[in-house]
């Protein structure tokens, strides 16, 4: 698989990677027709030495492959490249519906070979535990990319759900449109539903490398559609967002996405 780099986008949150594959192909999950996957975006926060690699254990032996029985896949796994908290994972996790997020933990956790391969990482002392803390958030896929696609993360946090709701009617409507135009490759955009820093919503996008990152949003700011799109009364950047976390993210080499 070619390693390419993620940005994770939000308006008060940080996002994640890109996937090779749409959600939802396990069996255990058929995808449904005109339904909006859901996305549970876990941030674990580590420290430095042998707790890195055995979060990279624990979840290339363990959690990857007990999800994906249950029905969750494909799992992106990332590391920060540039960003703030390193070293932090990001795991993104897809959902074909409520349910499925709702009951994943007791179907993972209640898998034999989960619990044999991922003993050393549950049972962790309070002396040596597996990770500092986790920080979790649920979304729902936007109306029009309602499933993941193929690292740069964002989010775009509000200072109302008004506001919020705006920005993703401008998304929606127009504005991933322009993204594919111009060659930005989305991973997915998400509203988040329960996390830190409400109202935001989260996107992902992926490139090949750092110099075409900085190529294709030029491309993108200079278009003049773009131009008036952003500066359309109700549109502006004033008006419905407060502020833009991005967050460089490289995918680990197990990561399905």
């Amino acid at each position: 698989m070619n390693r390419r780099e993620f940005i994770i986008s939000s308006a008060a949150a940080a996002g994640v990677a890109a996937a090779s594959q749409p959600f939802g192909s396990a069996a255990a999950e058929p995808p449904r027709a005109a339904a909006r996957q859901f996305y549970e975006l876990r941030l674990y926060h580590l420290r430095r030495g042998p707790m890195q690699k055995r979060f990279d254990d624990f979840y290339r032996d363990a959690a990857i492959p007990a999800m994906n029985r249950a029905g969750i896949s494909p799992v992106g796994v990332f590391s920060v490249m540039t960003g703030s908290d390193s070293p932090t994972m990001y795991v993104l996790l897809p959902h074909n519906s409520a349910e499925s997020f709702a009951t994943a933990n007791d179907r993972v956790h209640s898998d034999p070979e989960y619990q044999k391969a991922g003993a050393e990482f549950a049972n962790a002392s309070p002396a040596d535990p597996a990770y500092v803390r986790v920080d979790s958030s649920l979304m729902v896929a936007f109306d029009a990319m309602q499933k993941l696609e193929t690292q740069e993360t964002l989010i775009y946090e509000s200072h109302s759900k008004k506001a919020n709701k705006k920005k993703i009617e401008m998304f929606n409507t127009a504005e991933i449109a322009l993204f594919r135009r111009k060659g930005l490759v989305p991973v997915f955009f998400g509203e988040t539903l329960v996390g830190r820093r409400l109202p935001n919503l989260t996107y992902m996008l992926v490139f090949d490398s750092a110099s075409e990152r900085e190529k294709v949003w030029a491309a993108f700011g200079a278009d003049p559609e773009w131009k008036k799109l952003s500066t359309t009364p109700g549109y502006t950047d004033g008006e419905i967002v407060s502020n833009i976390s991005n967050v460089l993210l490289r995918p680990a080499a197990y990561s399905q996405i």
